[in-house]
């Protein structure tokens, strides 16, 4: 009888909860398009191209990229290094344009080896990160870097900052 009052109110109690609470709003495929094209949308921007292999036509579609510019990477592949992308492409680009065409094309860096102007090149580089990229040399793996770099960034940086490096 004792369990009976109990669970009386708590059942009762249970029942209010439920149907104060909101029930979720069905997804529609419109509904479910948008967010996939949300989705599709942020990982386009995302993308960095390997100037050492994207095509011409890749190129072109980057902001900033003139046909020309483009013709103009592609016929220097390969590089052996992101100063060399950046001195082609200061050649024709002011400083801040050149710049800005880094953080959609760029030669990946190696982590253990990139000279300190290499590492500047990375969009977004701060002194202190300079530091921070240096003196966690070597790196055995990605996971290495991810965490020591998480350090001093959030999740969402470590993540931005992977597409411009390598090991």
């Amino acid at each position: 009888m004792r369990t009976l009052k109990f669970l009386v109110p708590a059942a009762a109690t249970a029942l209010a909860l439920a149907a104060c609470s909101e029930a979720p709003e069905p997804t529609t495929d419109e509904t479910a398009m948008t967010d996939e094209a949300a989705t599709d949308a942020a990982e386009t921007e995302t993308t960095v191209l390997d100037a050492n292999t994207a095509t011409a036509e890749d190129l072109a579609a980057v902001e900033g990229v003139s046909p020309e510019l483009a013709d103009a990477i592609v016929a220097g592949q390969p590089y052996a290094s992101v100063t060399d992308l950046n001195a082609m492409l200061m050649e024709t680009l002011s400083e801040d344009e050149a710049q800005a065409v880094l953080v959609n094309v760029f030669v990946p860096i190696n982590l253990n080896t990139a000279s300190e102007e290499e590492i500047r090149l990375v969009p977004g580089m701060t002194d202190k990160m300079v530091h921070e990229f240096e003196e966690y040399r070597p790196y055995a793996d990605m996971g290495v870097f991810d965490r020591e770099i998480g350090k001093y960034v959030d999740e969402e940086e470590v993540a931005r900052f992977r597409q411009y490096v390598t090991l």
